[in-house]
């Protein structure tokens, strides 16, 4: 009898312990669109750089240069995540931190006046007043349109980065000082820095934001990872020099073109030259 009552007993759990599987199955959010769990990127973190002494650096070229997300290695800049959901472009990245206060940007290259969240979340967004009238044509009342910020008008990056030869190492190296995302501004018809965001400090946030590779859905990279491994294609619109002119300043089309491989060939030499054989 006793073992009776206990085999009714051990049903009753295990059939509430069956219920309680499929209530919370039942009541689960959106399912898991992937067949495992992702915890890399959360875990992810900046390496460091290592510490470069001011007596060591032997030489040191300053360049300004342009990341177009219209050329073809530069995709992922421009990737809208229509698959991979948790994917957001550079430009989304660097602006919600902005407006959380994670990283603080600012309005020139040389960093020295900072911008407000308030006027990150106002750029290319805001409200527009439209006047509606009636079947008469008759003013009747004032219509206010919430206009949201387009990612899609930042379509080229511009970076500022130090080149340099550490003696120590006898290494060429390279440290990204500022990115700025260039939104296209209709009215002006020119492309307008949204504001500039120093590198260093963006760096923990880039690493935990993953970047679409289109050779292995397995392999993703952090924006961060993209950045210091140099998996893009640029082209250099100013190097340091006294005028402080750009590149278009002094030439144009073709001759530009050649102009900015002139300076990047420039610094490529600079490193083969400090041997001898």
């Amino acid at each position: 009898m006793k073992k009776l009552k206990l085999i009714q007993l051990n049903f009753l759990v295990l059939g509430c312990l069956l219920a309680s599987a499929a209530k919370s199955q039942s009541t689960e959010a959106t399912p898991r669109d992937l067949f495992y769990d992702k915890v890399t990127t959360a875990e992810k973190e900046a390496i460091p750089y290592p510490y470069i002494n001011e007596s060591n650096v032997l030489w040191q070229k300053r360049v300004w240069r342009v990341i177009d997300a219209k050329e073809k290695m530069n995709f992922p800049f421009r990737y809208e995540g229509n698959d991979w959901k948790g994917m957001k472009s550079l430009v989304m990245i660097l602006r919600e931190a902005a407006i959380n206060g994670e990283i603080t940007v600012y309005n020139e290259d040389y960093l020295q006046t900072p911008e407000t969240p308030a006027d990150v979340d106002k750029f290319g967004a805001g409200t527009d007043t439209i006047a509606m009238n009636d079947l008469e044509g008759n003013f009747s009342r004032d219509t206010v349109i919430k206009k949201e910020f387009d990612p899609t008008r930042v379509s080229k990056y511009r970076v500022k980065e130090d080149w340099f030869i550490d003696k120590q190492t006898s290494q060429m190296m390279v440290r990204i000082e500022a990115v700025a995302p260039l939104y296209y501004d209709d009215q002006a018809q020119i492309e307008i820095p949204m504001f500039w965001a120093y590198y260093p400090d963006c760096r923990s946030v880039l690493a935990k934001q993953e970047v679409f590779n289109p050779k292995n859905d397995a392999v993703r990279l952090s924006w961060d990872d993209l950045f210091e491994m140099r998996y893009f294609s640029s082209y250099i619109i100013k190097e340091s020099n006294a005028l402080d002119r750009r590149i278009q300043d002094y030439t144009s089309g073709v001759d530009a073109l050649r102009e900015s491989d002139r300076v990047k060939q420039e610094i490529i030499d600079k490193e083969q030259d400090m041997w001898s054989y």
